[in-house]
C-alpha cells in the first residue's frame, strides 16, 4: 500500500492558509489535515469549521479534521457539513464514542478514532468494528513542532496485529507528531501507513521532493521490515 503523506495545515501561515492549501494539492499530498483544538480538551485553541468549508472550497484533496474536543459530539455535525472527509475523535474525549462514530457516519463523513500517546491500544478495540482508521498520536496533542515520541511504536504493531485478526487488513494507522525524515521509516516499519506532518513539509522550498522523499523513506521501511521477516 502507497504511504498516504498529508501535509497539516496548523504549520502553515495562518495569514495566507487558501495559498498553502493549494500548495498542499500542488505538491502531490494525498490528503489535507486539518486540527480542531476546543481549549479545553487541549489547552490550546485553533481553528473551526468555517476554515473547513475554506479547504473544501479551495482543494479536491480529502479533508482528515482531528477533532481535539472534550465533547466532540456537540460539534460533529456542523464540521461534516462543513466538508469534512474523515472526522477524528478522541477515545478520552466525554462523549459516548461509539455512538458518536455512528453519528458521524450518519453525517456523511467517515469516523475514526485517535488515540494519545500514553493511552493504549486496547482502548481502540472495542470501536474497530465502528471505524477503518485510527490515529496514533505521537506527541501530546495541543501544539505543532513538538518532538517525536517513540513510546507510542509497540502500540502500533500491536493495533496493526489487532485490525488483522478483527478481519481489517486495510485498517488504516495514521501517525501525527514530530514525523520527519528522521521519524517516518520507524513508524511504517511499526505498521503505520497514513503520515501527518506539519513543520517537516510546510518549511520546505520544494514540498513535493519532500513529499516524494517521506514516501520513498516510509516504503523503504517496510521493504526491508517484509524482507527481515521472511
Amino acid at each position: 500500500m502507497k504511504p498516504v503523506i498529508l501535509p497539516s495545515l496548523l504549520a502553515a501561515d495562518p495569514g495566507h492558509l487558501a495559498d498553502a492549501i493549494r500548495r498542499a494539492e500542488d505538491s502531490g499530498a494525498d490528503k489535507l489535515h486539518l486540527d480542531m483544538m476546543d481549549g479545553a480538551f487541549v489547552p490550546n485553541l485553533s481553528y473551526g469549521p468555517a476554515i473547513v468549508e475554506l479547504a473544501r472550497k479551495t482543494t479536491r484533496l480529502p479533508l482528515s479534521v482531528h477533532l481535539m474536543f472534550v465533547r466532540p459530539d456537540r460539534y460533529a455535525k456542523r464540521f461534516a457539513e462543513a466538508g469534512a472527509t474523515t472526522l477524528q475523535i478522541h477515545v478520552e474525549s466525554s462523549c459516548e464514542v461509539g455512538a458518536t462514530l455512528e453519528a458521524i457516519r450518519r453525517f456523511g463523513a467517515e469516523p475514526a478514532l485517535v488515540l494519545n500517546p500514553l493511552t493504549p491500544h486496547t482502548a481502540a478495540l472495542p470501536y474497530l468494528h465502528l471505524v477503518d482508521e485510527c490515529l496514533q498520536m505521537t506527541v501530546f496533542p495541543g501544539y505543532g513542532g513538538q518532538k517525536f515520541m517513540p513510546e507510542p511504536l509497540p502500540e502500533i504493531r500491536a493495533l496493526r496485529r489487532a485490525a488483522a485478526a478483527a478481519g481489517k487488513p486495510d485498517f488504516a494507522i495514521m501517525v501525527d507528531g514530530g514525523i520527519d525524515r528522521a521519524t517516518i521509516a520507524a513508524c511504517a516499519e511499526a505498521g503505520a501507513d497514513q503520515f501527518v506532518a506539519g513543520t517537516a513539509l510546510y518549511s520546505k522550498s520544494d514540498m513535493a521532493a519532500e513529499i516524494r522523499l517521506f514516501r520513498q523513506l516510509a516504503s523503504d521501511a517496510v521493504r526491508a521490515s517484509s524482507h527481515a521477516l521472511s
